[in-house]
């Protein structure tokens, strides 16, 4: 009773308030930004691409090559999201969650003055490095800002801020294609600007860092600074003394069995986290093999192959962002109010369903005129579907199921998982597309299915509950039986 009193005097301080709001328009949305902006202005870059060959190496590319050297520009950045998520773990102990955030903003705006003047050098060698740093940048914001987030808020809050990244991601696709539609950058002479005008954004949200207070989780456990951690409280939670108080035990609590910092190899190779580690990489990584990002990086593709012309396919693809960014607003209201397992499990199965339906329609689809319509319908009943969970819990489910000293490891591995599956359906997606056409998103559909039963069975109840009470449930690898009790 004493505990959910506390629970409910909970409240957004004005610091929470900063801080989530700037590191969500500062690191998410620049994520996203770069995920969605390459789609619209792919063949004014790749004409670029051809003039800068032969300028530079005196080299005409073939269709072929050029076909290679686009998947390498595009590829890239997911190799440097996964090298940026396996050093998450590291920066994050090392420099703190604050201090990393600042770095992840540093390499943005590296990346996007290397964007923003490649076109003036000619140099395509400019473009990659800038697509591997800006790469670099969202692997470190994804291990480590659902993380800082989590560690930032009272239980009561904590599912409503760490859907806070994935929103920041879902609105930065909407707004990378907005940026680049020929009506605003995405043209000959301006597609440089739409890669590079997210530093903006970055800067701006950077100017309250002053302000942005250190996780106490990680001062109290991992530096063992107990003074500094209580600080960091009081600026956060104000006159919330009994919250103070309880947040400041329960740390107490779990410092007793957390003397110090975990690697990803201790985390590998303690049995007692193997089952949510594999919960945590099998969401985030089955998050991408649900095809997600297939329907974003070449959503224009697919709406064209059913029949759609070029201009309606691109609005198209803007209404599946669009339909995307709405279902991600009530993230914050379905983390507070409904249960994780739930929302997880229905998301996948309705996901792979979805995905089934459309694999139908697409093969169907000259059968009648209004079946590219039906086929519209599909991916946007998809989005919806992954939308309401699997899009927004994997983000932050590791938060919940690690205690603080494996919390950075296992965010890091989850976040690598992620980069790592989004990699393989960016190289996989184009070549099966050609050579199973309708039948691509049978692996998809399969992969929710699959997710779905390991959810079902394995994935505990965590909304409204410590992680030090979660831990023991999932203590057995595939012996335990984490059922809501």
């Amino acid at each position: 009773m004493a505990n959910k009193m506390v629970l409910e005097r909970a409240k957004w301080g004005k610091h929470l308030i900063i801080v989530s709001i700037a590191t969500t328009f500062g690191a998410a949305v620049p994520v996203g930004y770069n995920i969605g902006v390459i789609n619209a202005p792919a063949t004014y870059i790749q004409e670029w691409c051809v003039e800068s060959f032969f300028d530079s190496f005196g080299v005409h590319l073939t269709p072929a090559n050029l076909n290679i050297l686009w998947s390498a520009i595009v590829s890239v950045f997911l190799v440097g999201g996964a090298v940026g998520s396996l050093g998450g773990a590291y920066i994050a102990d090392r420099l703190g969650r604050k201090r990393s955030l600042l770095t992840c903003a540093l390499l943005f705006v590296v990346s996007a003055i290397l964007f923003f003047f490649c076109r003036m050098a000619n140099s395509v060698i400019m473009l990659i490095i800038a697509r591997l740093i800006v790469g670099l940048a969202s692997g470190l914001t994804t291990s480590t800002l659902p993380m800082y987030m989590a560690e930032l808020s009272p239980l009561q809050l904590r599912g409503t801020l760490g859907v806070l990244c994935s929103m920041g991601v879902t609105g930065g696709v909407v707004v990378g294609q907005i940026g680049s539609l020929q009506e605003v950058f995405g043209t000959p002479d301006l597609w440089h600007v739409a890669l590079s005008v997210y530093a903006v954004l970055v800067v701006a949200c950077m100017l309250p860092y002053y302000w942005f207070p250190e996780s106490p989780k990680y001062l109290f456990i991992i530096v063992k600074d107990c003074e500094a951690a209580k600080r960091q409280l009081q600026q956060l939670r104000g006159s919330q003394i009994a919250l103070i108080n309880e947040e400041l035990q329960s740390m107490e609590n779990e410092s007793v069995f957390q003397s110090e910092k975990r690697s990803l190899l201790s985390v590998l190779r303690d049995p007692k986290l193997l089952l949510p580690v594999i919960l945590v990489c099998a969401l985030q990584g089955g998050q991408q093999l649900s095809g997600i990002n297939a329907v974003f990086y070449y959503s224009v593709s697919i709406f064209e192959r059913s029949g759609l012309n070029s201009t309606n396919a691109k609005w198209a693809n803007l209404g599946a962002g669009c339909i995307n960014l709405f279902i991600a607003g009530f993230s914050p209201y379905l983390m507070a109010k409904v249960n994780r397992r739930p929302l997880a499990f229905y998301s996948c199965l309705v996901s792979g369903v979805m995905l089934a339906i459309l694999t139908v329609i697409v093969s169907l689809i000259e059968l009648a005129t209004w079946l590219p319509y039906a086929c519209i319908v599909a991916v946007f009943g998809y989005i919806i579907a992954y939308q309401m969970g699997l899009g927004p819990i994997p983000y932050f489910i590791g938060t919940e199921l690690f205690e603080s000293a494996p919390r950075p490891a296992a965010m890091a591995l989850g976040s690598l998982s992620s980069w790592t599956c989004n990699f393989i359906v960016g190289m996989s997606f184009p070549s099966l597309q050609e050579a199973w056409n309708a039948f691509v998103f049978i692996p998809f559909a399969v992969v929710c299915f699959a997710l779905s039963a390991l959810l079902k069975f394995y994935l505990p109840e965590t909304r409204g509950r410590d992680s030090s009470d979660i831990a023991p449930l999932v203590s057995e690898g595939f012996r335990s039986r984490p059922l809501i009790r």
